[in-house]
């Protein structure tokens, strides 16, 4: 049974049962399978292309608008607010969207930031929520089978070239991967989920907004991160699941009044996104008596492809792959290589994207078909990640082939920084590494040449930066230095900068 029509027999088998509490109200299942028909409608009219942009806070407003685009029979557009105006506007040109699903507290509330969803490209249809009519009895609709095959979600994600790539996940993606968390966990209908990542992102979408619809189970979720209101809300709902990055768990841990107690009707308390630092590890253990749960995921991959559970996990490793879910590890001439050795992850199983829209090329670089033991031809993709499985089937991440940087579990390339450091006027060239940071996982810091004569103010290049891109990605120091280290063919020799 397809994803949406899975999650429509939920509203009409348990109508009354409780599916999502936000902080503005409840929602049963039957509430928002109705919603989600009103949405649907309001879809319809609205646009007669294929994709449609959703710009929402994390809470239950955001399943109803997913749910209705795939009754409309649309792929949904989960756009990233943390995104510049240039950024999102890439994202609307690039998708071909020409209406967005929001409300009108998000477009002020982005707008203070500098991001103005009336000056889109195109100028798409805003249909705001709270203005679409929700009221009598729903437009009944049942959904087309959907095939395997077929996209039901494009989801952005930072890319090499400095600009948002779209990522392809079909009903075959999300519901494989869905499907094998649910049995590799031994999630029951009966838990509570608490939901503090956005939806925009994929653990956000899928583990914490599309499963428990999926299995019929609930989910609390809280639009800002705040560290007491989310203990308060652990505690007050008896909520049994977690699913967050290191930095939140950083700061939980933080909070002085924080005691075991408030913890104690949790049995998963998982972190993905970005590794997670040996200090909150022990930290959380020592002070709260929780261990950390690691998993490990993208989002080309849908996005868990290992993770940790009770008694199937060991330190500094993100857990044995799910079950449909194969590690494979390749030297750097693709050969496949043996338990305990190092090399790129590659991903295998039914969870992996079908591509990236848009950029058939870029799709082959990160695609691969190899003979992999025990599976034969297998269709993997490259994570640009180092690592190595050991004997019992553990992964362990042990560095990364790409330059890409993972901060507060987003990512981030060095050349989307330095291209928009490189139009400042008094910048001639830079460069950006990475530094671990307890808190984010990782910081970005550049290092920058000036033009002749040009006067340095760090201050100044950070507020250009802030201009350019969301503010995760600005960088947390910027260096000035009189030559940045190339090799003879003048690349940027980062390993230098390093050191």
């Amino acid at each position: 049974m397809s994803l949406l029509r899975q999650i429509l027999f939920r509203g009409l088998t348990r109508p009354r049962r409780v599916a999502v509490t936000d902080d503005q109200r409840t929602y049963t299942f039957f509430q928002i399978c109705a919603g989600a028909m009103f949405a649907a409608r309001a879809i319809r009219k609205a646009t007669d292309r294929p994709h449609v942009g959703i710009l929402l806070p994390t809470g239950g407003a955001f399943p109803i608008a997913l749910l209705g685009c795939w009754l409309a029979r649309k792929t949904p557009v989960p756009l990233n607010y943390l995104l510049s105006q240039a950024e999102l506007d890439h994202v609307v040109a690039d998708s071909g969207i020409d209406a967005v699903v929001t409300a009108g507290k998000m477009i002020d509330a982005i707008k203070e930031t500098g991001v103005d969803l009336t000056a889109l490209p195109g100028d798409p249809t805003l249909l705001k929520m709270e203005e679409l009519k929700f009221s009598g009895l729903p437009p009944l609709t049942w959904p087309r089978k959907l095939a395997t095959d077929d996209i039901a979600v494009l989801l952005y994600t930072s890319g090499t070239s400095g600009k948002p790539k779209g990522v392809m996940l079909t009903e075959g993606n999300l519901r494989s991967n869905i499907e094998d968390a649910i049995a590799h966990a031994d999630l029951k209908d009966a838990d509570i989920f608490v939901g503090v990542l956005p939806q925009f992102h994929t653990f956000g979408l899928t583990v914490l907004t599309v499963l428990p619809l999926y299995m019929g189970g609930r989910v609390v979720y809280t639009a800002r991160f705040n560290p007491r209101k989310l203990i308060q809300l652990i505690k007050k709902h008896e909520a049994h699941i977690m699913v967050a990055v290191p930095s939140m768990y950083g700061a939980l841990m933080a909070v002085k009044k924080a005691t075991p107690d408030d913890f104690s009707s949790l049995k998963l308390v998982i972190s993905g996104g970005e590794p997670l630092p040996g200090a909150v590890y022990e930290g959380f253990k020592e002070k709260l008596g929780i261990e950390i749960l690691e998993g490990y995921g993208l989002t080309e991959t849908s996005p868990v492809t290992n993770w940790s559970t009770p008694g199937r996990q060991r330190l500094r490793s993100v857990g044995p792959a799910l079950p449909r879910v194969r590690n494979v590890i390749v030297d750097e001439q693709n050969n496949v290589l043996g338990t305990g050795q190092e090399g790129e992850i590659l991903i295998t199983g039914p969870n992996v994207m079908k591509g990236y829209y848009n950029l058939p090329e870029l799709t082959d670089q990160v695609m691969i078909e190899l003979d992999v033991p025990g599976r034969g031809r297998s269709r993997c993709f490259r994570t640009g990640d180092i690592g190595k499985v050991d004997a019992d089937g553990f992964l362990f991440i042990t560095g990364r082939k790409k330059e890409m940087l993972i901060i507060g579990g987003e990512n981030v390339f060095p050349r989307e920084i330095e291209e928009v450091l490189n139009r400042h006027d008094a910048v001639h060239a830079s460069a950006v590494i990475g530094r671990s940071d307890d808190s984010r996982g990782e910081v970005a810091i550049a290092f920058v040449e000036l033009e002749e004569d040009a006067q340095f103010d760090e201050a100044a290049l950070k507020q250009h930066c802030r201009d350019g891109m969301a503010g995760f990605k600005v960088p947390k120091e910027i260096r000035l230095i009189d030559k940045l280290p190339r090799n003879p063919t003048g690349k940027i020799q980062r390993r230098a900068l390093q050191a």
